[in-house]
């Protein structure tokens, strides 16, 4: 199953909508949506996502840096 992620960031005003769009054109299931920070890791619809993913899934972004920073943070590494 693909499931989307989509993700602004707090201090800019953002939209979700291009990207709610582009997930739904690409065939996305599921779309997790939210507003946090890039470099924060308390993201509770990234972690719902993660809770849902399951073998075989495929995890959809608009961009890479919509998940990066959070998975960079989580692995020990600068981001």
């Amino acid at each position: 199953m693909l499931l989307g992620y989509a993700r602004v960031s707090k201090s800019e005003d953002q939209e979700t909508a291009p990207q709610i769009r582009a997930l739904k054109q690409a065939g996305c299931k599921r779309i997790f949506e939210e507003t946090a920070s890039g470099g924060r890791w308390d993201r509770p619809e990234l972690h719902r996502l993660l809770d849902q993913f399951r073998a075989g899934d495929t995890l959809v972004v608009w961009k890479l840096d919509r998940l990066w920073a959070c998975a960079a943070e989580r692995d020990g590494k600068p981001t």
